[in-house]
């Protein structure tokens, strides 16, 4: 629940409300409001608070009578936390909040009209299965539907991969569905997934997408995408699926309880299935894309390469239960390609919106929620300037979060695309002008460490862990390293940029960075 004041409250708080609906997070945001009478008078701080919310949240109310407020309330929490989660902003003018307001219990409250379908049709789970019994190329493709839906869910999703032996990737949104060790994970899938991941996609001849919604930087150029498969969609939201690709088999409903669906049913023909030869076929064809090593890097002992700041960072905290933040760019893309998430929920970044400055308020909460646990917040030494007054609410609230920069002077992923795709002429993505976040840090009563030493980068992430303060990690990475594979902006998933380390493979000539490979 979020609390703001009336007017710029209301107007500041915008931004976090389309994240929030973008990447179907349940808010409720109460909003200050002039008193009834003065509505639609340019009182001071009046805003239209519901006419400014309305394109960015999932509903949202004006309360003008006391006898409808706790109606009005119970209805909200229905609302952000059913169906496909959202934000809901209830707008409460000055008057209504002074008054009296009769209580009634959420047993009396029941929304009209509102019902989201939770079971799948049964016809259409009959069709998906058969489909993906006779698949010979077969792919999961998991979004953060699947972290909504809950750990159950996950648990069944991953259940139901491993029951079929099939090949699985993960959206952005969804990492942690499935456990980024698994044999069958494929990785991160998109414009910086692993190579293996965009050619299964682009490969297969059945896909089973599961909460998540073929957004832009998933599906390349949409004509081009997975051009030869049969596409299942599993979706609550119904007004996602045929919105930006057509597919053969759409099942509205919960995903954890359709795929609890599929389940009874594939076991009841899992004797009838002969796909299992071409199947191994499929697998051999992967393996052989991961031989490329898509994610090479090449680490020396003068420069902190980003990428070996994140294995790392994994390496030294994968046995705690450790909850990850990111700000957005590089660094974001990096985490999600090296830090491996074996729990749904302990990847929070902002997917569909891209707001700079998510990660350290979002590390803030995640921490009051998880007292006792590790939050580490992966930032950029620009992204993190963003809300760096955050300090303040972490210190006073003894919010021991860390956050772990990676410093390249740069907004890294401004300047890649300015170097890959602008011919290299650079505009305004150097920072010049960046504080001594060591002294930052002390002046607001926190710690702060600074390396750009390969050989220093253990001990500054083990001290990190070790400091119950809030810490800022400067890590000095290499400012040229860019965050590869990609595939351009309008490319489709075999027409990927590698980088120089990738190893070729068959006919395919895997050439220098900025090269793009088809």
């Amino acid at each position: 629940m979020v609390l703001v004041t009336s007017g710029p409250g209301a107007t500041n708080a915008v931004t976090g409300l389309t994240d929030a609906l973008m990447d179907s997070v349940p808010v409720i945001c109460l909003t200050g409001q002039v008193p009834t009478h003065l509505i639609g008078n340019d009182a001071f701080q009046e805003c239209d608070t519901t006419g400014i919310t309305r394109p960015c949240t999932k509903h949202n109310y004006l309360v003008k009578d006391t006898e409808a407020l706790a109606r009005t309330m119970h209805e909200a929490f229905y609302v952000a936390r059913s169906g496909r989660p959202g934000p809901v902003v209830v707008d409460l003018p000055k008057d209504i909040q002074f008054a009296d307001c009769p209580y009634i219990g959420p047993e009396e409250v029941k929304h009209p009209s509102y019902r989201p379908q939770v079971r799948g049709d049964a016809s259409s789970i009959e069709e998906a299965v058969e489909l993906l019994a006779k698949a010979e190329r077969p792919i999961f493709y998991g979004g953060g539907g699947l972290i909504n839906s809950g750990p159950a869910a996950c648990k069944r999703f991953s259940d139901f991969v491993r029951e079929t032996g099939y090949p699985c990737t993960l959206t952005l949104m969804g990492l942690g569905a499935l456990p980024g060790s698994d044999p069958q994970f494929l990785g991160m899938l998109g414009m910086h997934g692993t190579y293996e991941a965009n050619m299964a996609m682009h490969q297969c001849d059945v896909m089973v997408c599961v909460g998540a919604r073929f957004d832009d930087r998933i599906t390349g150029r949409v004509e081009a995408f997975s051009p030869n498969s049969k596409k299942i969609h599993i979706d609550i939201d119904p007004s996602s699926i045929n919105k930006n690709v057509r597919v053969d088999v759409p099942i509205v409903g919960d995903v954890g309880t359709v795929i609890q669906q599929m389940q009874k049913v594939w076991k009841a023909r899992k004797k009838r299935r002969n796909n299992g030869k071409a199947v191994r076929a499929w697998w051999k064809l992967i393996e052989d894309w991961q031989g490329i090593d898509c994610l090479a890097y090449k680490q020396d002992k003068k420069t902190i390469k980003p990428q070996y700041a994140i294995e790392r960072l994994y390496e030294l905290t994968k046995r705690r239960d450790t909850f990850i933040t990111t700000e957005v760019g590089q660094h974001q893309m990096w985490a999600a390609q090296f830090y491996k998430f074996e729990k749904p929920n302990r990847w929070m970044t902002s997917g569909g919106l891209g707001t700079m400055g998510y990660g350290f308020p979002a590390a803030l909460g995640v921490q009051m929620a998880h007292p006792n646990k590790l939050v580490v917040d992966i930032a950029g030494e620009a992204s993190i300037m963003m809300n760096i007054q955050e300090l303040s609410t972490a210190i006073q609230h003894r919010l021991p979060v860390k956050i772990f920069i990676l410093n390249n002077q740069y907004m890294g992923m401004v300047r890649q695309w300015q170097e890959l795709l602008h011919g290299g002429r650079y505009s305004e993505s150097y920072t010049a002008a960046l504080p001594d976040f060591i002294k930052l840090a002390e002046s607001f009563g926190a710690v702060g460490l600074r390396t750009d030493k390969p050989s220093e980068l253990d001990d500054v992430i083990k001290e990190m862990i070790s400091t119950e303060q809030v810490v800022i990690a400067d890590i000095g990475v290499d400012q040229a390293e860019n965050c590869l594979p990609m595939i351009p902006s309008g490319s489709a998933h075999n027409e990927m940029i590698l980088g120089s380390e990738a190893k070729s493979f068959g006919k395919d000539e895997v050439s220098d960075a900025g090269k793009v490979l088809v």
